[in-house]
């Protein structure tokens, strides 16, 4: 196949759905020999089924050390390389209030969205270092997924904010790390998209049943699609991108860049009292 990725092999994890179902697509249609990884194994055998040239479907829970070595050795026995990493697996977790979140919760988010992501990070760096650069002379490619909740703070999901802004770190470091020896480190940070990630919170504000509403205050007052976040994993994957590394890249609808509290902002689109009522009972009330 013909592309910016031809004959390049790339892994994709949470891939049998959402975003990572997206990234599988885009980069197997430029070319690209596709390891779809996911928790679901069946789910990631039939998104590799699906994709457009050779891939393969592999089973991981990407928080356990063995998991993450397994989906590795089988790419590389599959394919005799990695050269393009997406991890772009994870969870959002509890939409508890602080004093409510149970530690096992928080943990659980934290091991898929840190330690999943550091694990797939180092195993890439280790077989980079293992097969040496292609044809070309490239050494490998990294693109994590991240997410404006790591750019700024709010009182919901709290685990998923800490374990994005924990991502971003992972992505400076990395990157510095990797810059001297011609890997490249860099994350998209998605805004509102609807996928399965919260479908399982469909009634709760905050979740999927209201994303379309809270969208509509963004500057292209609109929710994004799971295409248009794959076209930037593309780009920082691609050498398009060869003089960008340790980026966070917004792709958000402008939602980072609003000053919340000028009118244009949406400034009064929200009622707080409500906000602060579901958030705090009656403190909330009274204050």
């Amino acid at each position: 196949m013909s592309g910016r990725f031809a004959g390049r092999v790339a892994v994709v994890t949470g891939a049998a759905g959402g975003l990572g179902r997206a990234s599988a697509m885009r980069l197997a249609a430029e070319g690209a020999h596709v390891v779809v990884v996911d928790i679901d194994g069946d789910a990631a055998r039939a998104v590799a089924a699906s994709l457009p040239g050779d891939a393969l479907g592999v089973q991981a829970d990407v928080s356990e050390e063995s998991a993450v070595e397994a989906y590795m050795t089988a790419a590389v026995d599959r394919f005799g390389r990695v050269d393009l990493h997406h991890l772009n697996a994870g969870i959002f977790g509890s939409f508890d209030t602080l004093p409510d979140i149970p530690l096992d919760a928080f943990e659980r988010v934290m091991a898929v969205n840190v330690r999943g992501q550091f694990l797939g990070v180092r195993s890439a760096f280790r077989q980079f270092a293992a097969q040496g650069p292609d044809a070309q002379g490239r050494i490998g490619t990294i693109a994590i997924t991240g997410s404006i909740a790591g750019l700024t703070g709010a009182a919901d999901l709290l685990p998923y904010h800490v374990s994005k802004h924990a991502v971003h770190g992972l992505v400076h470091a990395a990157a510095v790390y990797g810059g001297p020896i011609g890997v490249r480190v860099n994350a998209v940070a998605p805004g509102i998209v609807p996928t399965e990630l919260f479908a399982a919170a469909p009634t709760t504000t905050g979740g999927k049943n209201d994303m379309e509403r809270r969208a509509s205050t963004t500057p292209l007052r609109r929710a994004g699609t799971p295409d248009e976040i794959a076209g930037v994993v593309a780009f920082l994957l691609s050498e398009d991108s060869g003089y960008v590394t340790g980026q966070v890249v917004s792709a958000d609808g402008g939602a980072s860049i609003v000053n919340t509290v000028r009118p244009a902002g949406g400034a009064g689109a929200w009622d707080p009292s409500s906000i602060d009522a579901a958030l705090y009972g009656r403190a909330g009330e009274q204050a």
